[in-house]
C-alpha cells in the first residue's frame, strides 16, 4: 500500500540553496523532484525535520527520474553538475545499467544528455559528474536549469542508491 495518495514527490524550494559568493547551488536530497518519491516501497526519504546530511535512499524502482531545477536564473557563465551519492551493501542492479545526467536551460530548452557510470560507486560517498558543461550567456530569455539523474529504458530494477546532494556551480577558468 502506498504511504501516500499522490505516489510522487515535489521538490521543496527550501532545501536548494544558493551560495551567491560562489555562485553554487546545493540540492539536499528533499529539493529534488523524485518519480515515486512518496511511496517507501520504493524511496526512504529523509523526514522533514531530519538533517540535510542524510541522504535520499533508493529502495528499488525499475524507473529512475530524480531532477531538480534552480529557484532563479544562472548567471552568464560555464557550470557542472555534480551528484554525490553512495550505495548500500546491499545496492543491486546497477552493472550494465546505464544512467544519464540530463541537462538544460530554460522550460523550453533542448537536454543535453550524458551517461554516468554508478556500477563503480561503493558506500562511501562519490561526486558524479558528466562531460558536458552547461554554458549560459547573456540575453536568453530564461536561464534556469532543469537537470536530473535518470534510467527510464531498460526496465531493469535496481536498488540501494543513495543521493546526499547535487551541486551546480560555476566553473572558473
Amino acid at each position: 500500500m502506498s504511504s501516500s495518495n499522490k505516489p510522487h514527490y515535489e521538490a521543496d524550494p527550501n532545501k536548494v540553496h544558493y551560495d551567491g559568493e560562489k555562485n553554487r547551488w546545493t540540492f539536499k536530497p528533499r529539493g529534488f523532484s523524485i518519480i515515486w518519491g512518496n511511496d517507501r516501497r520504493y524511496w526512504n526519504l529523509p523526514d522533514q525535520s531530519s538533517s540535510d546530511e542524510t541522504p535520499a535512499e533508493l529502495v528499488q524502482v525499475c524507473w529512475l527520474e530524480l531532477t531538480g531545477t534552480t529557484k532563479d536564473p544562472l548567471k552568464e557563465g560555464r557550470y557542472k553538475i555534480k551528484f554525490e551519492v553512495s550505495k548500500k551493501n546491499d545496492a543491486f542492479g546497477w552493472n550494465g545499467c546505464p544512467v544519464f545526467m540530463m541537462a538544460k536551460l530554460g522550460k523550453k530548452g533542448r537536454y543535453r544528455w550524458s551517461k554516468v557510470d554508478l556500477s563503480d560507486v561503493s558506500t562511501d560517498k562519490k561526486l558524479v559528474t558528466s562531460d558536458f558543461v552547461i554554458d549560459v550567456s547573456k540575453g536568453t530569455d530564461d536561464n534556469k536549469l532543469y537537470f536530473g539523474l535518470y534510467e527510464v529504458w531498460t526496465g531493469k530494477w535496481k536498488g540501494g542508491l543513495q543521493i546526499h546532494q547535487a551541486i551546480v556551480e560555476e566553473e572558473k577558468t
